[in-house]
């Protein structure tokens, strides 16, 4: 029995979705600063030898997996057992595997611990914002937009800040041990003030469902993390990309046969939810894949700390943050087409100055640069979602967000597959593999020829926005999105 909260309900639904996305977002940024520190011999979990690259890369790796299997299902699992009970359980199962990790003695025990993370992890962001949009009336969707993006932009922009802090002044360990007062503060606040919410029209487990996506989703973010370093045409790669695609399409078929599938697929149907979610596809994709890029760029070019490089890519959220502000204003009015298709110029456009920055940049100049790239963002982000669950029903808006936040998952694997590749392919073009430099000259080659990759990769990232921005101008109707416009606009204003 949850008590009356202290405020209206939805900002309770508000609060408790912030600190839980927060929480998992903050994470993953935070461990990919942590992978130097963990391999060492001496501060590390080598206790006194080098961990090697392929051990490491499954404490990142394993948690991705584990989110692949467990994101499909998430929404039944909420419909099914209550939204309440699994948000809590998610809750509760990612703080108690950050305690594990924090108390890990050797890679094998962190990596286990990190699949524990990725099963709470893999639930907290589709059934948070089921709870969110079901709390929130589509005439506030934008509003709620704002909420949502407070949390996927400020989490990522403040990672690398609190990692570099707390390896620098503590030890590796506090980076899991962080996460548990939120998640204490979370689970208490939910238990007390947050709603049950059940669906009658759950149905019974789709095994076959659960079983292919997850399996499916699971093997191609293998394939697309793995591709740009070991090769798209490496044996694991091709094996693991195809019968990824092999599962997923088979998947496609039985959802579609079934009456009460795991993901809901004909949800696509809606002309807004899958358009949205195309244009999701390539803005996400671009932003997480240049949030990936630019922190290497600054730190191995450029010299730059991850504290120093942390502190320097966080102009960024701030310029969403106070953008979204005003977007989310807009909305109602100007609506999402043009929001979006503006918002991913604007992005594709300061871009742009990435491709011809040299080494001697200001780091001043990138600070303003990434402000301005927050501010294109929010144009962006906020309609989007605002717009996406516009015409779906409530019953169904679990299973939505299990399908959008899948989507995403794939999307910000996808963009930085293709940009790493971008990096790689260019840099092995340019120089030997192992070539490493011993004189000044060949130093400043090594940098300008390295610098050119990272020209080459973030041009790839501009393509990627236009093609977002095309697509929203072009598919993107506002007539689509009228329940989650001002309710006092006339239809026919609404194009």
């Amino acid at each position: 029995m949850s008590r009356k909260p202290p405020f209206e309900y939805k900002w309770v639904v508000a609060v408790i979705f912030v600190l839980g996305l927060f929480m998992e977002i903050m994470d993953t940024t935070i461990v990919n600063v942590a992978i130097p520190t963990l391999q060492d011999p001496v501060h590390g979990l080598g206790h006194g030898a080098v961990i090697s690259n392929a051990a490491i890369e499954w404490v990142v790796l394993g948690y991705l997996l584990s989110i692949a299997v467990w994101i499909p299902s998430s929404g039944w699992i909420g419909d099914r057992i209550g939204t309440k009970k699994t948000f809590l359980f998610a809750l509760f199962m990612f703080t108690l595997a950050s305690i594990l990790c924090g108390q890990a003695n050797s890679i094998g025990e962190l990596i286990v611990f990190r699949l524990m993370q990725g099963i709470g992890g893999g639930m907290l962001t589709p059934v948070g914002t089921a709870m969110l949009y079901r709390a929130f009336p589509p005439e506030e969707r934008a509003r709620a937009s704002t909420v949502l993006i407070i949390p996927t932009v400020v989490a990522p922009a403040l990672g690398p800040i609190i990692g570099g802090l707390l390896i620098d002044s503590l030890s590796w360990r506090w980076i899991f041990y962080v996460n548990v007062p939120i998640g204490i503060a979370g689970f208490i606040f939910g238990f007390l003030y947050l709603q049950e919410n059940k669906e009658p029209t759950a149905g019974k487990f789709d095994i076959a469902g659960f079983l292919l996506a997850a399996g499916g989703l699971a093997s191609l973010l293998f394939a697309l993390s793995q591709g740009p370093e070991k090769g798209w045409t490496s044996t694991e790669v091709v094996a693991a990309g195809l019968g990824g695609i092999i599962l997923l399409i088979a998947m496609v078929v039985v959802e579609l046969r079934i009456d009460q599938p795991m993901l809901t697929l004909r949800l696509y149907k809606d002309r807004m939810f899958r358009n949205s979610n195309m244009v999701n596809t390539f803005s996400y994709g671009a932003f997480a894949a240049f949030l990936f890029l630019l922190p290497q760029l600054l730190q191995r070019l450029l010299g730059y700390s991850a504290l120093k490089s942390g502190l320097t890519t966080f102009p960024q959220a701030v310029g969403v943050i106070l953008a979204s502000q005003f977007v989310g204003k807009l909305y109602h009015t100007v609506g999402p087409r043009r929001l979006a298709a503006f918002g991913l110029l604007a992005v594709s456009l300061t871009n742009l100055p990435f491709v011809f920055i040299d080494l001697g940049v200001s780091q001043w100049t990138i600070r303003g640069l990434m402000f301005v790239r927050g501010i294109s963002m929010a144009f962006s982000f906020v309609p989007l979602q605002a717009a996406t669950y516009a015409n779906i029903d409530k019953p169904d808006t679990g299973r939505a967000s299990a399908i959008f936040s899948t989507q995403r998952q794939a999307s910000a694997a996808l963009g930085v597959a293709i940009l790493s590749t971008l990096f790689i392919s260019k840099k092995n073009s340019l120089m030997e593999h192992s070539f490493v430099p011993k004189t000044p000259t060949e130093v400043l080659t090594y940098k300008e020829n390295l610098l050119s990759a990272f020209h080459w990769a973030f041009a790839g990232s501009i393509v990627l926005s236009l093609i977002g921005a095309l697509w929203a101008g072009i598919m993107i109707r506002d007539k689509d999105a009228a329940a989650t416009m001002n309710p006092r606009q006339k239809a026919s204003k609404v194009s």
